[in-house]
């Protein structure tokens, strides 16, 4: 147990993490960690910048993508970052050979436009939704789109135990997806009326006669206007509001969709609070009646400032830091807020804005998070270019993917399932918030996971296995023969804050076999590279190689982005 204490005190002092001593109270907002604010960054741009920007942007600072991004300027990496992407294909069929589809879809097609079909192909499909979006994460191009994608489904969460049909799941995930870089207030519009919202929160079961106040609520609360100091809507606007989202059912066709059903809605005027201009809502009392209330409620939501400070809050504790201080708040979130509403609520204005600034690169905000389970299994995967079964054994490839979903699920970030309508608490939770992902359950889980993956066998399971070939890794290296050169291509891959010479020199130690000489490291490269079938050159390279990134991967600092 104290090595665990100790690895967790080192998480503290490594990422500059600020930590309230009270645990009800929020840091103090005139602390400043730094005055950078929002003009446009003009210092260095090389691998530190490049692989901080890809921590944050993608998952994991992969090798080839470092490469592309240094032929580039800042502003063209940023642009290559934002371009939208091409819709997805669709989960399919995996499960053939363990329960035949009741519904006759075969192995490899697609059931989104499925019937049902029974409990257990539905637990099959829902499962393999995950495993699938795993699979997107882990494949994704040089795209700020799928680290956008998780930002919406923490955001707007929802949870597919709770509403188990995996045809809404995968209605609910392309939505998210098509809007990664996309319009939010269209968004909230459209996510709204989602199947998977509309049985979450008991949006098909509210009625004039029994008006339910769930989502009513948490489109204020969580998705719109948040809890912030100017967020002063009232209870009663959350019943008005509920009143409003009457009538609205869920379709179970296929492809299950949303219909509205005025008998019932409830047709009456809906009078808002001060905190809206006391807003009154018409009435309607035709087959419009819920669109065209829906609208009006957005439209008096989204007017309000508070929204668009409470979305780029939510967009800076993603991408930068957990820690709102004073200058955050007046020259980060105040003016990105306007970028926001000036842009109608287009997201991508603001992302290029935050990502082309001073303060995104700012020295105190590189290395300060704690990376995600998700961002920890699939950016050591992919950094580390762990290879994966491909679509010709489609069995594989989703059992492949599920490793990472099951493992990132056992350190507490279940894709498809956060915990709650609020999502995960490493986002919202004060005053820990990412440092919630580190405790004595799942760090031995996260430094298994790479001591396994670096190991002789690999992380074997199910007839896959996921391991790293630390040979073909440094062969992609500028000159893998020299061990100074080496250390120094890995540590500028691998973490995001520098490490001391004493972890430096252990490192090289293990690459000269504790000898005191260059020539140990060089002389065995250069012969394995000689005699590359020689399975005693290459396994004295391998070992000496796999106890190198062992021992990069169990340092603290790995732990961090």
């Amino acid at each position: 147990m104290s090595e665990i204490q100790n690895k967790l005190s080192d998480f503290k002092k490594k990422s500059n993490i600020i930590v309230n001593e009270f645990a009800n109270k929020s840091l103090p907002t005139k602390l400043n960690r730094t005055t950078s604010g929002l003009e446009k960054y003009s210092g260095s741009w090389g691998a530190k910048q490049i692989a901080h920007l890809l921590r944050r942007t993608t998952f994991g600072a992969k090798k080839e993508n470092l490469q592309t991004l240094k032929n580039k300027t800042l502003d063209e990496a940023i642009d290559l970052l934002l371009q939208p992407q091409n819709k997805p294909l669709p989960p399919v069929n995996y499960y053939q050979a363990t329960y035949a589809d009741p519904n006759g879809i075969a192995l490899g097609e697609t059931w989104i436009n499925s019937a049902y079909g029974d409990g257990t192909v539905n637990f099959y499909r829902r499962n393999g939704l995950r495993y699938w979006w795993i699979g997107l994460i882990l494949n994704q191009p040089i795209s700020i789109s799928e680290k956008m994608t998780l930002f919406w489904h923490n955001l707007l969460a929802t949870e597919t135990n709770e509403y188990d049909d995996a045809r809404y799941a995968y209605l609910y995930s392309s939505l998210l997806q098509s809007f990664a870089i996309g319009n939010y207030k269209t968004l909230i519009k459209e996510i709204t009326l989602n199947p998977a919202m509309l049985k979450y929160l008991n949006g098909y079961l509210n009625t004039k006669t029994a008006p339910d106040e769930n989502y009513a609520r948490e489109l204020q609360e969580l998705f719109t206007l948040g809890k912030g100091p100017d967020s002063n809507y009232t209870e009663d606007d959350v019943k008005q509001a509920a009143k409003i989202l009457t009538g609205w059912k869920i379709n179970t066709s296929n492809p299950p969709s949303s219909y509205f059903d005025l008998t019932r809605h409830d047709t009456s005027n809906k009078i808002f609070s001060s905190f809206y201009n006391f807003k009154v809502i018409q009435g309607r009392n035709n087959s419009s009646a819920g669109t065209d209330e829906l609208n009006d409620l957005i439209n008096m939501i989204f007017s309000q400032d508070e929204v668009a400070k409470y979305i780029c809050r939510r967009l800076y504790r993603w991408f930068i830091y957990y820690v709102i201080d004073n200058n955050a708040e007046q020259n980060i979130i105040i003016p990105l807020a306007q970028i926001f509403r000036n842009n109608n609520y287009e997201i991508k204005p603001v992302l290029e804005t935050l990502l082309k600034s001073a303060h995104f690169f700012d020295p105190l905000n590189m290395g300060c998070m704690i990376k995600s389970p998700i961002d920890m299994t699939i950016g050591l995967s992919r950094e580390y270019d762990i290879l994966f079964p491909n679509s010709t054994d489609l069995v594989k490839q989703y059992r492949g993917w599920q490793h990472l979903t099951e493992i990132s699920n056992a350190m507490a970030q279940n894709i498809g399932d956060p915990p709650n309508i609020a999502g995960w608490p490493a986002y919202y939770q004060e005053p820990q918030f990412y440092e919630i992902w580190i405790n004595s359950d799942t760090l031995p889980k996260r430094n298994a996971f790479s001591d396994a993956v670096i190991s002789k066998n690999g992380y074997n399971r199910n007839s896959v296995k996921l391991i790293i070939e630390p040979i073909l890794l440094v062969d992609k290296f500028a000159n893998p023969s020299d061990p100074n050169l080496l250390i120094s291509e890995a540590l500028e891959t691998i973490y995001a804050i520098d490490v001391t010479q004493t972890q430096i020199a252990f490192m090289k130690s293990i690459l000269l076999s504790n000898q005191s000489s260059d020539h140990y490291w060089t002389d065995a490269w250069n012969l394995y590279k000689a005699n590359p079938t020689n399975a005693t050159y290459k396994e004295q390279v391998n070992s000496r190689l796999q106890s190198f990134f062992k021992q990069m991967m169990n340092l603290a600092e790995y732990q961090l982005s």
